[in-house]
């Protein structure tokens, strides 16, 4: 497994779990730790959602 596929990964785990809290607690690990919408809060999801993306890849790799 290549590095950018293992970054990719746990970005999508990162997300999957950030998914979880919101959908089960109401609680979005993200904003509180970067604050509501920040420019670095953005920058997080926009980096989830390419590496969701690319795991459309992983799946299909042998």
């Amino acid at each position: 497994m290549k590095i950018i596929d293992k970054i990719a990964l746990v970005l999508i785990i990162i997300g999957a779990i950030n998914w979880g809290l919101i959908g089960i607690f109401n609680f979005n690990l993200v904003d509180a730790i970067f604050g509501t919408m920040s420019v670095l809060s953005r920058i997080i999801y926009a980096l989830v959602g390419i590496s969701g993306l690319w795991g459309i890849k992983l799946l299909f790799d042998d």
